[in-house]
């Protein structure tokens, strides 16, 4: 049996996740919850997957850490911009 069998089984079930992120980030519109270093470190680890499979043992595999770090780049712009519209919005609040 070939053991890459876990580790796309690892980064489907990982990967999973973040269109429910981008989903009800996009929905509710606030970044509020959100850690930018946690996002950045899982960004941080799909990247170093993909240069692993380039450098390393390139297969198949390749195209669910690209898959999966396209989604957190999209969920990071998002929490960017949701950020700065919020911090937008407070400050007329506070006029």
């Amino acid at each position: 049996m070939e053991v890459k069998i876990f580790e796309t089984i690892m980064l489907f079930c990982f990967g999973f996740a973040w269109p429910f992120s981008i989903y009800k980030l996009w929905k509710t519109k606030t970044s509020e919850g959100k850690s930018m270093y946690f996002l950045c470190i899982v960004l941080l680890g799909y990247l170093s997957g993909i240069f692993f499979k380039i450098y390393g043992a390139l297969d198949e595999v390749i195209c669910l850490y690209v898959l999966n770090a396209t989604l957190v780049t999209i969920d990071i712009v998002l929490t960017i911009k949701y950020r700065k519209s919020n911090e937008v919005d407070k400050s007329f609040q506070q006029v």
